[in-house]
């Protein structure tokens, strides 16, 4: 195979025939699934759909995984799968302000949109619950994309944003010039950073593995979950055994889809993260 060439407007790849066409764009959108156009030699296209099921022989997906990870629940569990989900955009990310445990930020129009966005991506999903953070902005993206699902949202303390304290409310811009040490702390060694007498990003580490157990331990095999991107990131970090320091190693967008399995040790397998093809196009995850 050829490597992967860039011809400025098109990155392309071609085996044999026909000749595989990826938009530079579009490698930027999607994070983990590109969108492909097939092109015949010709020019004409044939294809513009993502994959609307996975077949492991082609993709080489994992047979089985067992003592592959640390325990999260310390005791055996049915196999379970946990879609874990941002919130759409809000008011505050829409300022750039710093959001933390506050309830003051609330979905904006296109946090909203996005919202319905995943709802339709994840129609096709069965879920026997669906957990979500009791703030604003996380609870309506959760009303949002379980309507209709005939079953009641199950709010978590534990899946509550970290608090930042007097940062909160505050424009990036200004938080940085009046609280330049703590600010700078926060944004460049998160596992150290102080206030108020608490290490929020370790105490974040705590909460995650209490949610975690607390989610694992529900009946049934499939979740979902709708709260916040720090709290997201404790999340995925603690399921892969990695510590606070490792805070800033990922990022969550807004409608972000992050998913792991489980297996009945309660070990964890990063299936994707960050699915975006969603919030750029029609499409709906496979069931």
């Amino acid at each position: 195979m050829d490597p992967l060439y860039n011809t400025g407007n098109f990155h392309y790849r071609r085996e044999l025939e026909p000749i595989y066409f990826i938009p530079n764009k579009v490698l930027k959108a999607y994070p983990i699934m590109i969108l492909w156009t097939i092109v015949d030699e010709f020019g004409i296209i044939r294809s513009e759909k993502l994959p609307t099921s996975t077949d492991f022989s082609v993709t080489g997906g994992a047979y089985d995984f067992t003592k592959a990870t640390a325990s999260l629940t310390d005791e055996l569990i049915s196999s379970k799968k946990v879609t874990l989900l941002r919130h759409g955009l809000s008011t505050w990310n829409a300022e750039s302000r710093i959001q933390g445990s506050s309830d003051l930020s609330i979905l904006t129009e296109a946090g909203v949109e996005q919202a319905e966005r995943c709802k339709k991506s994840l129609e096709n999903i069965y879920f026997d619950q669906c957990f979500a953070s009791p703030i604003s902005r996380a609870k309506q993206t959760a009303e949002i994309i379980w309507q209709g699902r005939g079953k009641p949202l199950v709010y978590l303390d534990s899946l509550r944003e970290l608090s930042l304290y007097h940062l909160e409310g505050m424009k990036n811009v200004d938080a940085k010039q009046i609280y330049s040490k703590e600010y700078t702390t926060w944004r460049e060694d998160p596992a150290n950073f102080f206030m108020n007498g608490r290490y929020p990003v370790q105490d974040l580490w705590i909460a995650a593995r209490d949610c975690w157990k607390e989610i694992l331990l529900s009946p049934g095999e499939s979740f979902l979950v709708v709260t916040h991107k720090s709290i997201l990131r404790a999340l995925t970090c603690t399921a892969l055994g990695l510590g606070p320091e490792r805070f800033r190693s990922l990022d969550i967008n807004n409608g972000g889809i992050c998913v792991f399995n489980f297996n009945t040790r309660g070990e964890a397998m990063l299936e994707a993260l960050n699915m975006t093809a969603h919030m750029y196009s029609d499409h709906v995850y496979p069931g």
